[in-house]
C-alpha cells in the first residue's frame, strides 16, 4: 500500500517470456497486486508467470481490495444502476479468464485472454480488474522491462496524495532523451505528441506515447473502458475520453529505457497512418461532444467556421494555381482577393479557437 491506498500495477505481455520474470521480481514492495494480462502469447510467458504464483508463499489479503456490492435504498438508485452496467460492459472486453484460484489472496494475478487482443485490449482487461476489484490507483508497466520500477512512487505518487485523476511519464524532457530513445522513434514521437495535443485537448502534454502510467479509482470509473482502443493507439485515446471526462492530468520526468534485452513489436511505418485517423477522428468528437453537445462554447463554432472557411478557399487557391500555369494570363484581382480573404479569415477563425481550447484545458492539466 501507499499511504493507506491500494496500488495495482497492470502488466500487459504479448510474448514476453524473456522479460517477464525481470518485471515481476523488480516490482516495489507498495504494489498490491501485480495484474498480468497475458495477451495470447505463442510463447511460454503464460507458464512462467504461472510458476511465480506457485512460488507465493504468503498471503496477500488486502483490506479494501475485492468486489463492492451497494445495497439498494430509497436514494442510490444511480448507483445501482451504474453497477449492473459494470457488470454488462464485460461483453466489451476480448474474452478472458482468471487463472488464479484464490485471487484475494495472491499479490500476482494471472489473467488469460483468449484470444490476441492487441495491448489497448489487455490494458483495458486489467483496468477492468482493477475498477471491479476497488483498487483505488492503478499504474501501468509494460511486460518487456522497458520501465524503471524506482520510477513507479513518483507516477503513483500524483494521483494518491494530490488527487490528479491521469499520471503519465515523460521521457522527452529527460536531458539524455535525445541521446537515448532510436531517432526514428523520437521523430515519430514528437509528430504524434503534437496531434494528439490537438486532437485530445490537452495541449501541454508532451510524450504521448509512453506507457508508464497511472489512473486514479474515480477517473477510472468515468470513462468507458470496454472502448478503449484496443492496439498502440491506446495512450491516444485514452487523452481524449479523460478530457470527455474532464479528468485531470499531470506529467512525471523518466528516464527513456532501452537496450535490456526487450523486442519492439510497434512498426512506425504502419502505426502514423492509422494513428493520424483515429486522432482526426477523436479531434472532432471531443469538440462536438464537449463543446456542443454537453457544454456549448464559442470556440465550436470557430473550428466549425475555420473548416468552412479553409473548404469555401479551395475553388479559388484551384484557379489562382490554374492561372499561373497558364502562359500569359494574370490571375484576376476578384479571384485572388477572394481567396486571401477567405484564408485568412479561416486561419484567424482557428487560432482564435485553438487559444480557447488551450485556455479552457489550462485547468485541467497539473
Amino acid at each position: 500500500m501507499f499511504d493507506n491506498k491500494t496500488v495495482a500495477v497492470v502488466v500487459p505481455a504479448f510474448n514476453e517470456a524473456q522479460q517477464i520474470g525481470l518485471v515481476l521480481e523488480s516490482m516495489p514492495g507498495m504494489v498490491d497486486r501485480i495484474v498480468v494480462v497475458n495477451d495470447g502469447s505463442s510463447d511460454n510467458t503464460r507458464e512462467i508467470v504461472e510458476g511465480y504464483l506457485r512460488s507465493e508463499t504468503k498471503d496477500h489479503a488486502c483490506p479494501g481490495i475485492g468486489p463492492v456490492t451497494i445495497q439498494p435504498t430509497l436514494y442510490n438508485e444511480a448507483e445501482v444502476f451504474l453497477q449492473e452496467r459494470d457488470k454488462e460492459e464485460r461483453a466489451l472486453f476480448v474474452p478472458s479468464e482468471v487463472i488464479n484460484e484464490d485471487p484475494g489472496k495472491s499479490r500476482i494475478i494471472l489473467i488469460e485472454h483468449l484470444e490476441n487482443g492487441g495491448v489497448g485490449a489487455a490494458i483495458a482487461t486489467g483496468y477492468k480488474w482493477c475498477k471491479d476489484n476497488n483498487i483505488d490507483c492503478t499504474a501501468v508497466m509494460a511486460g518487456d522491462g522497458q520501465m524503471d520500477p524506482d520510477e513507479l512512487i513518483d507516477i503513483c505518487r500524483p494521483v494518491i496524495e494530490e488527487g490528479v485523476d491521469y499520471v503519465k511519464g515523460n521521457r522527452l524532457i529527460h536531458r539524455s532523451a535525445r541521446y537515448l530513445i532510436p531517432q526514428k522513434r523520437y521523430l515519430g514521437n514528437s509528430v504524434l505528441s503534437i496531434m494528439t495535443k490537438m486532437a485530445s485537448g490537452y495541449w501541454r502534454v508532451s510524450d504521448t506515447q509512453t506507457g508508464f502510467t497511472a489512473i486514479g479509482k474515480k477517473a477510472l470509473r468515468k470513462i468507458e473502458i470496454g472502448k478503449i482502443y484496443r492496439n498502440y493507439g491506446m495512450p491516444n485515446d485514452m487523452l481524449v475520453r479523460l478530457n470527455l471526462a474532464k479528468c485531470t492530468l499531470k506529467e512525471v520526468e523518466i528516464k527513456p529505457v532501452y537496450r535490456i534485452g526487450e523486442q519492439s513489436k510497434m512498426r512506425i511505418v504502419r502505426v502514423i497512418p492509422k494513428l493520424s485517423w483515429l486522432l482526426f477522428r477523436s479531434f472532432f468528437k471531443r469538440i462536438w461532444n464537449r463543446y456542443f453537445l454537453k457544454d456549448f462554447h464559442p470556440l465550436f463554432l470557430l473550428y466549425v467556421l475555420s473548416m468552412v472557411l479553409g473548404v469555401a478557399s479551395i475553388p479559388f487557391l484551384v484557379d489562382i494555381l490554374r492561372y499561373i500555369f497558364i502562359p500569359g494570363q494574370a490571375t484576376p484581382n476578384s479571384i485572388l482577393m477572394i481567396y486571401i480573404f477567405l484564408a485568412i479569415s479561416g486561419l484567424q477563425s482557428l487560432f482564435f479557437a485553438m487559444w480557447m481550447d488551450i485556455q479552457d484545458n489550462d485547468r485541467l492539466q497539473k
